[in-house]
């Protein structure tokens, strides 16, 4: 065989051996994660839009798990039913103060408690309804969050929309609605109640009557930040140990005692 062809065959050969090994490696390889999305809703005081900016308690304490564990995204606030959607859709999508719910326990990746809340069935305490269970509740028209955990709750133990279900897109719709008698009940979490009343001019402790405590919402006693199935494990798994570190080292409790005196 010529000089000339025994090169240009060694070099054909390994130009195949390179594509087929650059192929192998493509396929071992994990994918390739996209920008990190980060969503949340209108729930103050855990976060909240303030003259252009996303803050809030929970907001402060995802910011400060986010830089500990060097990953950066910009947060976007949006309806709480579209925010739930993208992020059991989308891949490397950060959800934030979400109730982990047992139908919720398989559908994201939970990184942990990020706020304290208890839920309640609130009635108007001028009012002074007598509604002392759930099942009680149900000869009452009850103000909801479309697609929220107390909503979700509230539809498998057998309410439905449109019969004793009123569903809005913002908490602060569901307190004017009982405040006005336009519903009976509602649903929502004692920090939230509390602060849309106070920012409305109220004293929750005169207009707000706590009717049926929820216990059962949740599996966790706090709103939790949770990953959907799509986003790397790495990333899950830094802003797993990015939030104990938050939680030794006082910047979770500094945080917390901030927002709870802001509440008061």
């Amino acid at each position: 065989m010529p000089a000339s062809l025994r090169t240009r065959t060694t070099a054909l050969a390994l130009g195949v051996v390179v594509s087929v090994a650059a192929a192998l490696l493509a396929l071992a390889a994990p994918a390739q994660a996209g920008p990190l999305r980060v969503l949340t809703e209108e729930l103050p005081p855990f976060n909240m839009t303030d003259g252009g900016e996303v803050t809030g308690m929970s907001t402060e304490v995802v910011r400060a798990v986010l830089a500990e564990a060097g990953l950066s995204a910009r947060i976007e606030v949006m309806p709480w039913a579209r925010a739930y959607d993208l992020a059991l859709h989308q891949d490397n999508v950060l959800i934030y103060s979400i109730a982990r719910t047992p139908e919720r326990e398989t559908r994201f990746n939970w990184v942990g408690i990020i706020a304290p809340t208890r839920w309640s069935l609130y009635s108007r305490a001028s009012r002074g309804l007598q509604v002392d269970s759930l099942e009680a509740a149900r000869a009452y028209q009850i103000g909801t969050v479309n697609e929220d955990a107390g909503e979700q709750y509230l539809k498998q133990k057998g309410f439905s929309l449109g019969h004793g279900l009123q569903s809005s897109i913002r908490y602060e719709l569901g307190y004017q609605k009982l405040m006005q008698g336009h519903v009976d009940l509602w649903i929502a979490n004692d920090l939230n109640a509390d602060y849309i009343a106070r920012r409305l001019g109220d004293d929750p402790e005169k207009t707000l009557r706590v009717s049926v405590p929820l216990t059962d919402i949740s599996q966790g006693e706090g709103l939790e930040m949770a990953f959907s199935l799509g986003t790397p494990a790495e990333t899950v798994e830094r802003a797993r140990a990015a939030l104990a570190t938050v939680r030794a080292n006082g910047i979770y409790d500094a945080i917390a005692r901030k927002w709870n005196a802001h509440a008061q």
